[in-house]
């Protein structure tokens, strides 16, 4: 491949947001591990409580989670705050549209809207919680029996679930345990600074090198990275310059 055609195919990568520092296998297969075992015990639960049917459904926004635990598990929309108060949170707003608004277009459209406003404010953003508020409008009849009481059971439980496997799963692999604080420390090197305050420059292709010896999914590219480095040695060697 030439300069040119590499040059090209970077710039096609970046535009449509291809990942572009791979991980290992055995990371793909921890994932792959990690959304078996926490859908198929989700499954199971649910469909103790409202059926086979209406447990397809709910597990929907589960399987979201399971997405955002075991793939990017360092990810800040996958720790357990966010997981915990995003689904609970939903559910209420979903329980609660439903019963208030007759309208199923509108409740449905309402609960999502508000579960999103939600938690914004309850610093919980989790995306499948969306579905979750949701599900709680258009279920089915089984959903719908169940009222208030879908919160608990079976959304807390789910919700449980699949934190439980998240921390028991990822444990044994240091680089990935679960939540983000629990993972492995990485030793940082000694590093001077250069003279009048100034830093080494880093380049784009050390981020690239860095990011790869996470051996992670990593929920930021390379260039949020580098723009981040610049505002904080701009911050330290320019301080009157930063507003």
């Amino acid at each position: 491949m030439t300069m040119q055609n590499k040059s090209l195919w970077q710039s096609t990568q970046q535009l449509l947001g291809i990942e572009m520092s791979p991980v290992s296998h055995l990371e793909r297969l921890a994932s792959i591990g990690g959304g078996f075992v926490s859908i198929l015990l989700i499954l199971l639960v649910s469909r103790y409580f409202v059926g086979a049917t209406d447990a397809m459904l709910i597990v929907a926004s589960m399987g979201a989670s399971a997405v955002l635990l075991f793939a990017v598990p360092h990810g800040l929309l996958a720790q357990p705050w966010p997981v915990f108060g995003g689904h609970l949170v939903s559910a209420l707003v979903g329980v609660t549209s439903a019963q208030l608004v007759p309208e199923p277009f509108l409740a449905a459209a309402l609960a999502v809207g508000l579960a999103i406003g939600a938690m914004h404010y309850l610093r919980c953003i989790h995306p499948p919680g969306g579905a979750t508020a949701l599900t709680a409008v258009v279920g089915g009849a089984g959903v719908q029996h169940l009222g208030y009481g879908f919160i608990a059971m079976p959304v807390l439980f789910n919700v449980l679930i699949i934190l439980a496997v998240a921390v028991v799963f990822n444990y044994p692999l240091a680089w990935r345990r679960y939540p983000a604080v629990l993972q492995r420390k990485w030793a940082a090197p000694e590093q001077e600074e250069m003279p009048g305050g100034a830093y080494p420059s880093i380049s784009h292709a050390d981020f690239v090198y860095a990011l790869s010896e996470i051996d992670s999914f990593i929920d930021i590219t390379e260039q949020d990275l580098v723009r981040i480095y610049e505002l904080v040695t701009r911050r330290r060697v320019y301080p009157a310059d930063v507003k």
